[in-house]
């Protein structure tokens, strides 16, 4: 027996999916979907590779970030190391080379602390979090068209800062929710 939830979930039916635009780091499509009401309503969906954030924490306590220019806010954000994906690529494997390409530092330790959907009303990108620590240089070069500073601040400060709403990158501020439990040391 289906439980209300359940029940709710499978009369929903895609009926069509149209590819309309593929791009470098997300495809959209146009999908015809059948609703519980026996009615039809098309939706454009981003199809977006999977993702991840890695909060890294120096051997000084500090939370390291980085600060780049973000064209859908329009001004400069702080933000954990994060990307997307490669065809294929492990998790781990793509957060270890994001730290590397975005704060030039590699991570002994790297965990998963959880994931996430970033907008799952219109696309399907799922994002991974993972705590680094025992960090040490290891660059990689950065994508062509990031231009990062790197920014570490005493853990305690950061979350400060969060709270205080100068903080205001979404995946950013899940991370650290994430992240949270792992650092009361630095309470």
């Amino acid at each position: 027996m289906l439980t209300v939830e359940e029940s709710l979930v499978t009369s929903f039916k895609i009926l069509e999916t149209e590819m309309i635009y593929h791009g470098h780091a997300f495809d959209v499509a146009r999908v015809r979907v059948n609703l519980p009401d026996g009615n039809q309503k098309t939706y454009d969906l981003v199809q977006h590779r999977p993702s991840v954030t890695i909060v890294p924490i120096d051997d000084a306590g500090a939370m390291v970030f980085v600060s780049q220019y973000r064209i859908g806010a329009d001004k400069l954000l702080l933000e954990l190391p994060a990307g997307n994906l490669e065809p294929a690529e492990e998790t781990a494997t793509g957060a270890g080379r994001e730290l590397r390409e975005e704060i030039g530092m590699a991570a002994r330790q790297l965990v998963p602390i959880g994931g996430t959907y970033l907008s799952p009303g219109y696309s399907t990108e799922w994002m991974t979090f993972f705590m680094a620590s025992g960090l040490y240089p290891a660059p990689l070069p950065s994508d062509p068209d990031e231009f990062l500073q790197v920014v570490a601040i005493p853990v305690a400060e950061a979350y400060r800062r969060a709270a205080a709403g100068d903080i205001q990158d979404g995946k950013t501020l899940t991370a650290m929710l994430l992240a949270r439990p792992h650092l009361e040391a630095y309470f």
